[in-house]
């Protein structure tokens, strides 16, 4: 199965056909079927919910949506743990509503850098089950009810240990570009500046969860690892952007590396120069693997290998070999022992799994989202945006 997603996934990235092997190849017309299935499923599900034979539910406090257009490494969760951690600071008590793939990898990490915040996590499918669960069992703050929000979220007193900060006061809905069970007041598009829109065509053929047109309804683009892509390339993605939603404003993003964790004692701290002449094997199961290996050869290290699987893989013992063998090959080559760096998301996904390769050291990369001044586009400007832009009735 595993390699059967690998392939999928070189498909999708791949936009000349003559550079994929002819396995590869005999797989596209069975992958153009399924996506015509899909663009019909999905032109279905849209008629639904614009006819009204499907609801939509408002949510009584505002609702801001993190999505993408296509598959992982767009920078959805660290943009919602951005979002929460500013809210939260701004004395407003979020709720982050979430799918939570894969035993909520995502959900675990978000919890573990939000410890101590009045921020709470949400996870499953029926997000709006979800939301009336909370609201019923912490209350909920109306931030229209009194004259003084009427230019938008009042976000300037901090509710800090008051009771009050119990109390909801937005919503965070972690991928919710396709969720349109909820109605939401803005709408935050993240676009993985490093893949963009693969062969543009819909999944499983290509990435696409929606066709480019869905650029209509995004009240914000972010392009994130923006600080991967050359300034040239990143004027022609604006332009592309411009053509189809003229007045959207567009930020850049990229991940800044922090430190690193012992995956035996993630509360430790290691800096960024202790792996600057080390031998370093990459091991990801992330919707952008390429984004991390830039960052740890941006770092310093002496040499830098990767592993990578699909996004969300859960590591079996028959990973845990594959990687061991890797590092018996770096190691007869170099002749020092290698080090392993895993990103956040695959510790959480399973803290344990690594153990298992007791003899290497095994450190996780630990990164936040930064937002790259531009112009007048700035973070200031990007929380500007969250306070007045769209939470307004």
């Amino acid at each position: 199965m595993e390699k059967l997603r690998k392939a999928v996934s070189e498909i999708a990235y791949t936009q000349d056909h003559t550079k994929l092997t002819h396995l590869h190849r005999s797989l596209i017309p069975v992958l153009s079927f399924a996506s015509s299935l899909y663009r019909l499923a999905l032109s279905l599900r849209r008629s639904f919910y614009h006819y009204g034979l499907f609801t939509k539910h408002r949510l009584p406090v505002p609702v801001i949506s993190v999505g993408n257009l296509t598959w992982g490494g767009n920078g959805k969760t660290p943009m919602v743990e951005f979002i929460a951690r500013f809210l939260a600071d701004s004395g407003i008590s979020p709720l982050i509503l979430t799918r939570g793939y894969a035993g909520g990898d995502e959900a675990k990490m978000l919890r573990r850098h939000l410890l101590g915040k009045p921020v709470k996590i949400g996870v499953g499918a029926n997000r709006a089950a979800i939301a009336a669960h909370f609201f019923e069992k912490y209350g909920y703050v109306d931030p229209y009810s009194t004259s003084k929000y009427a230019d938008g979220l009042n976000l300037g007193q901090k509710v800090g240990n008051h009771p009050s900060s119990q109390k909801i006061g937005a919503v965070v809905l972690d991928d919710g570009m396709q969720h349109w069970s909820l109605q939401r007041n803005l709408e935050i598009l993240m676009i993985n500046g490093l893949t963009l829109w693969g062969n543009c065509h819909l999944t499983p053929r290509g990435p696409l969860r929606e066709p480019l047109n869905a650029l209509r309804r995004a009240d914000a683009a972010v392009l994130h690892h923006a600080d991967l892509v050359s300034g040239q390339k990143l004027i022609d993605i604006e332009l592309m952007l411009r053509e189809v939603n003229k007045s959207v404003p567009i930020f850049f993003t990229k991940m800044d590396p922090c430190f690193f964790s012992d995956v035996g004692n993630v509360n430790s701290r290691k800096p960024l120069t202790a792996l600057s002449n080390s031998i370093v094997l990459c091991v990801s199961a992330i919707g952008s693997a390429d984004a991390f290996v830039k960052g740890m050869e941006k770092i310093g290290a002496f040499f830098v290998d990767r592993l990578e699987f699909s996004d969300h893989h859960i590591f079996q013992p028959k990973d845990i070999e594959m990687i061991r063998k890797k590092l018996r090959e770096l190691e007869d080559a170099f002749g020092s022992k290698p080090v392993v760096i895993v990103t956040e998301k695959d510790y959480d996904r399973d803290p344990g799994i690594f153990k298992h390769l007791d003899h290497y050291e095994i450190l996780a990369l630990c990164s936040e989202l930064k937002i790259i001044p531009c112009g007048e586009r700035t973070e200031d400007s990007f929380k500007k945006l969250l306070k007045e832009g769209k939470l307004t009735r």
